[in-house]
């Protein structure tokens, strides 16, 4: 005769397995998982990746492979190829890349905290202090997102050059201009963010006598962590990979990594295969800190979109 609790245990174990089976076709809220969905997503990310596919093959291949065939040829026939490392260490050998890395990294990083730091002071005043013409002002520095990049260049050419301030060439130039372009989408990116948090907080603040100084960077600065990494995100992948102001506002001797890159094609073409071995090695730092700070960056970027 069987012990009763070793039913109770295989009834258990058995309805724990049902459930689980149950469960792998359904979502945590409840829907069921479509499959079309889930393959249409499938195959949006290999359409999304192929590109970046076909350059790292082509990186690894020599130039009268490049010129003769694709790059997929390389995939369906792999012993066919002739593999080589040689574009790598031309890059590395034959042109000032390492220092236009040093260079990217000299503008990178304070093109994008002088615009987080700035911008957050915006969207917290905009957020939590009352003044005149608050909406206005709100709007008008949000229009500016529609006003295209192009159309500015010659008046800054005008200002920042010989005949205004005279500080083209130099990297201040470059965070200016960085931080001016970037600062609309921040202050609004920031400010959708701040209108979600707990405005108990902040009057608990206020109550307790805790200055707007000290309200900022003691409740609402740890708070906006996830908003102003994901911006942080945007902003140091557009300014790391931006060539026109790298090219119009900088010179030869402080040439970011994106325009020696571009240098390495020639006119007619030549050199292309050197330019994806560049592109892969640019492309490092970024990716590090996509990584890095992924975790908060959908997060950061969908909170205000629904209120309450």
């Amino acid at each position: 005769m069987s012990d009763p609790m070793d039913a109770v245990m295989v009834a258990e174990a058995g309805s724990e397995h049902q459930g689980r089976k149950r469960t792998r076709g359904v979502m945590k809220d409840g829907r069921r998982r479509s499959p079309f969905a889930i393959g249409t997503m499938v195959a949006l990310c290999l359409l999304w990746t192929l590109p970046t596919i076909g350059l790292l093959v082509t990186s690894f291949r020599s130039r009268d492979d490049t010129v003769s065939s694709g790059w997929w040829t390389a995939i369906f026939d792999p012993f066919g190829t002739g593999w080589t490392f040689g574009n790598y260490q031309r890059v590395f050998d034959g042109t000032d890349l390492g220092t236009g890395f040093v260079n990217s990294i000299v503008v990178a990083v304070p093109a994008t905290v002088i615009p987080i730091m700035f911008a957050a002071f915006a969207a917290y005043a905009f957020t939590f202090m009352d003044f005149r013409g608050k909406d206005i002002l709100f709007i008008v520095i949000v229009a500016l997102l529609v006003v295209p990049i192009q159309v500015a260049f010659q008046p800054m050419l005008n200002l920042l050059g010989p005949r205004g301030f005279d500080i083209s060439g130099e990297y201040l130039a470059v965070w200016l201009l960085h931080t001016g372009f970037g600062m609309p989408l921040a202050i609004y990116v920031l400010r959708n963010y701040m209108t979600t948090l707990p405005r108990t907080v902040i009057e608990s603040a206020k109550i307790d006598g805790a200055t707007h100084y000290q309200t900022f960077w003691r409740l609402i600065v740890p708070m906006s962590v996830p908003a102003l990494a994901a911006f942080a995100i945007l902003q140091f992948l557009w300014v790391w990979n931006d060539l026109l102001i790298a090219k119009l506002f900088l010179n030869n001797s402080n040439s970011t990594v994106i325009v020696e890159l571009q240098s390495l094609l020639g006119t007619q073409g030549q050199g292309k295969e050197l330019l994806t071995a560049g592109a892969f090695v640019s492309m490092m730092l970024p990716m590090i800190v996509f990584f890095t700070l992924q975790r908060f960056f959908v997060r950061g970027l969908t909170a205000g979109a629904v209120k309450g």
